[in-house]
């Protein structure tokens, strides 16, 4: 949505009325704004940030059954997730793509081979496929060169998915916005309307896309529905509380680092325990870089800060790579960005927050429904099971069918794209076709001299920068950077050394003077800085954890 558009969105939107009301733009909202419109709902969905500015653009960026749920005997949820898995690799390809795992497996370690060729099995036979195997000792050398090799007795292969989290959550809103939905990004509910009965029945939201971010005195709409939902994620018992509910949320914090691909090259994922404590840790290529994760840990700082990665979890981390990829010698002069993100999740008071259950949960209260919980593999489960609950609310709601795809099947094949240095242009091509949907084509045609060459060193062409500025919502420069293209996460310092070639692009997208443009580079460079630059350990850790590199 251009920022025209928007405006006109925003001055029809006082005292209008919908079938259905949205809070929270991550990927059960999205997910959820998709699904209402497939039925029919008029529907408005209202994001406090930029869409998927929380958990939904700082997952794994795994689309998975989590193997380690059978372990905690969380069958259903690991059935769910395997059943949505192969679901989005059908629905979404270039945007959902296949994820071949490996998993040592070392002489007198636990949980050991059989342990291990027993939950595979299962996890395969929930998805109705027999994809793994076991390898021995060479092969598995041979798939995974720079694995620890000490007491190795071979490992197994199995397949996952991988995706870009963000990306996905933009697709699932602009198919929503072409069906008649309605998205609004950085539009804070300030409070719950009620009607006669104390039910509530709208939302009073503020637009505070100001160039701060805060929006002090902007327009505040007072908006009426039939139907409430709160997919707030993590902040979700700031709503609850309007309705009397008791807080409920345990918010636990995963962080990563990311390395440069040529630094820990990997050609598939590859799962290993942490020598500390014995969760389990991956890294896996994704994007041309290679993303280690992740921690597990209660975040008791102000959910409305962006969550940064701590110096306790950078080490614990980097500790894990150095003891499973010793012959790297990696530090974290290596570390190319971080990352960290909360998950909402249920608390119910275990020592561990690891073994706190990532089932969704769905609460009526008052007229409200709050969903939360779960993970991004399974947002179309859990819409549907929303809309199911909303039937309350909303009895002439049709069903819904489970079988529809979960993203629109795209109309025609892949862009043509030149086959520039650089660029493989039927992979490109595919890429682009699931990263925009329908859009592709018009990406592509709107290109410039020269914008369909690849960014150096990352996967995105220069043209998708200049159709984010101009159709994806932008309002800081943190949203483009961040999560339309991810050039903040994969280019050295934040992308900044691009930022003079960026700029032309961007200004002439979104209209920002010269002014704007470096109020908006000032605010992205300290934003990068505090949360997502490499992170900063205090000089007892580093020195312990260069020790521990010599050593390996």
């Amino acid at each position: 949505m251009a920022a025209a558009a928007r405006a006109q969105v925003w001055a029809e939107l006082d005292g209008s009325s919908w079938d259905l009301v949205i809070i929270g733009g991550g990927g059960v909202g999205a997910g959820g704004l998709r699904e209402a419109v497939r039925l029919g709902l008029r529907t408005l969905l209202l994001e406090q940030r930029g869409f998927a500015w929380g958990t939904s653009s700082r997952s794994g960026q795994l689309v998975h059954g989590g193997l380690r749920y059978l372990a905690q005997a969380q069958v259903g949820l690991t059935w769910a997730s395997v059943r949505e898995r192969e679901r989005l690799l059908r629905d979404a390809p270039g945007l959902v793509e296949p994820l071949a795992f490996l998993l040592p497996v070392y002489w007198g370690s636990h949980p050991g081979r059989l342990i291990y060729g027993f939950g595979l099995e299962l996890y395969d036979r929930l998805g109705g496929l027999h994809a793994h195997r076991y390898l021995g000792r060479e092969a598995f050398v041979l798939a995974a060169p720079h694995v620890s090799q000490d007491q190795l007795q071979g490992g197994y292969i199995f397949r996952d998915a991988q995706t870009d989290d963000a990306r996905l959550v933009f697709r699932l809103i602009r198919e929503a916005a072409r069906h008649g939905g309605t998205a609004l990004n950085y539009s804070r509910v300030e409070e719950l309307l009620r009607d006669g009965d104390g039910r509530v029945a709208g939302v009073v939201v503020r637009d505070v896309a100001g160039t701060d971010g805060e929006g002090r005195g902007g327009s505040v709409a007072r908006v009426h529905a039939r139907a409430v939902v709160n997919a707030t994620g993590a902040w979700a018992d700031r709503l609850r509380e309007q309705v009397g509910g008791r807080p409920r949320l345990r918010p636990l914090r995963g962080s990563h680092l990311i390395f440069p691909g040529w630094r820990l090259p990997l050609s598939a994922a590859v799962s290993f325990i942490h020598p500390n404590d014995g969760r389990p840790v991956y890294a896996f290529p994704w994007q041309g870089v290679t993303l280690v994760g992740t921690t597990d840990v209660d975040h008791g700082e102000d959910l409305d800060r962006e969550a940064a990665i701590s110096p306790r979890e950078a080490a614990y981390l980097l500790r894990a790579v150095q003891a499973a990829f010793p012959r790297l010698h990696l530090t974290a002069g290596d570390v190319l960005a971080s990352y960290a993100g909360v998950r909402p999740v249920v608390g119910t008071g275990k020592a561990d927050p690891s073994k706190e259950s990532r089932e969704h949960v769905l609460w009526l209260e008052e007229g409200l429904l709050t969903v939360t919980g779960g993970k991004l593999t399974t947002f179309r489960a859990m819409a549907l099971q929303v809309l199911q609950r909303l039937r309350a609310l909303l009895p002439e709601l049709p069903p819904a069918d489970p079988q529809a795809p979960a993203l629109d099947p795209l109309p025609e094949g892949p862009p043509s794209l030149p086959g520039w240095p650089g660029l493989d242009g039927a992979a490109a091509a595919r890429r682009l076709a699931g990263r925009y949907g329908a859009a592709a084509a018009q990406l592509v045609a709107e290109a410039q001299e020269g914008e369909l060459r690849p960014i150096a060193g990352t996967p995105y062409l220069w043209a998708e920068v200049r159709w984010a500025a101009s159709h994806e919502a932008v309002v800081h420069l943190d949203d483009l950077l961040l999560r339309r293209v991810r050039l903040g996460l994969l280019v050295e310092d934040g992308a900044q050394p691009l930022l003079g070639r960026l700029r032309p692009l961007i200004q002439s997208g979104l209209g920002w003077d010269d002014a704007r443009w470096a109020a908006e580079v000032e605010r992205y460079q300290t934003l990068w800085q505090r949360a997502y630059a490499p992170p900063r350990l205090p000089a007892e850790t580093q020195g312990q954890v260069e020790a521990q590199s010599r050593r390996a």
